[in-house]
């Protein structure tokens, strides 16, 4: 696995780019259809060479339309269901829910502002019960202000063509679809993303006052990671963010950022639960939630002078 040192990643479960995949991303309800696609041919007996058979495909196409890959085809759930032995009643039901699983999410009218990959975990996000999020050099992007946002945008745009308001915009219907939810959500952060200057004083200021708010908010945690703490599992980790979904048939969710900025999303629980007990110690490593933001008298000098302006 890029970035993670001793952590091993399989081919298989690792969710990927798919042309013909919409770009928005599948639902959480997609999601949870193709799990159960997948445990009803387990259940009949059924290979994957026999569903393919039976629908005339290659067994690849199984394979995507199991992973929530490709576009939900009607015709084709009904055929499986039927080869499956699944009962009339119980086909209707269920075809029902696959025509509500197509409908795109709330955040397909913001695909132009999201990142490569972002499609791949956006809809687990948008139904997550709980966040955690490792950022070793910025404020991660669940806690950013719109003018922290902004103006990390206009520093680094990424390939996208998305101009910085519709990004901003993006990141506030995400964040406000997390508050709506009652999502609880725990961040640690390196201590460098209180002195790296995003923007100008005042950003920075009205920043850190975000963040000592969150401190102080009901479902959210945040933990720093002092500059002059020794060591400790995420020191050499990418940007983390794990996620959960109060949904059986969906496993945990990793996303990670490789050295090329490229996002790498599985939910295979061996790497899912290696992360998670890394995470652990890291919080376990850091300052406890309680603790107040660190004092940096250079950042705090200049939002002196912001607030003289």
């Amino acid at each position: 696995m890029i970035g993670f040192r001793g952590v091993r990643r399989p081919v298989r479960r690792a969710w990927r780019s798919d042309v013909s995949r919409p770009r928005s991303g599948p639902t959480v309800e997609h999601r949870v259809l193709a799990a159960r696609l997948r445990l009803l041919r387990e259940v009949a007996g059924k290979s994957l060479a026999d569903a393919a058979a039976e629908l005339g495909k290659h067994t690849m196409t199984v394979r995507r339309i199991e992973a929530a890959e490709t576009a939900l085809d009607i015709g084709q759930i009904e055929t499986l269901l039927r080869l499956y032995g699944v009962p009339p009643r119980e086909i209707d039901a269920t075809l029902t829910q696959a025509a509500a699983a197509s409908r795109a999410g709330w955040w397909h009218r913001h695909r132009a502002a999201m990142s490569p990959g972002q499609h791949r975990w956006i809809g687990v996000e948008s139904s997550a019960s709980f966040i955690r999020v490792w950022h070793p050099t910025l404020v991660p992007d669940v806690l950013r202000t719109p003018r922290y946002a902004a103006a990390l945008h206009a520093l680094c745009p990424g390939p996208g063509t998305a101009s910085t308001d519709e990004v901003v915009a993006f990141l506030l219907a995400r964040q406000r679809r997390l508050r709506e939810r009652g999502v609880r959500v725990w961040a640690l952060l390196g201590e460098a993303a209180l002195h790296a200057v995003v923007g100008d004083a005042e950003v920075m200021a009205e920043q850190r006052q975000a963040l000592r708010e969150a401190v102080r908010c009901a479902g959210r945690t945040v933990q720093v990671m002092p500059l002059a703490a020794p060591p400790h599992p995420l020191s050499e980790a990418p940007p983390l963010r794990l996620l959960r979904i109060p949904a059986p048939e969906i496993d945990d969710h990793a996303v990670w950022q490789s050295p090329g900025g490229n996002e790498e999303v599985t939910d295979a629980p061996n790497i899912v639960g290696a992360l998670r007990q890394r995470l652990d110690a890291a919080c376990a490593a850091a300052p406890p939630p309680t603790t107040q933001l660190p004092t940096l008298e250079g950042l705090e000098g200049l939002e002196g002078k912001a607030a003289q302006r």
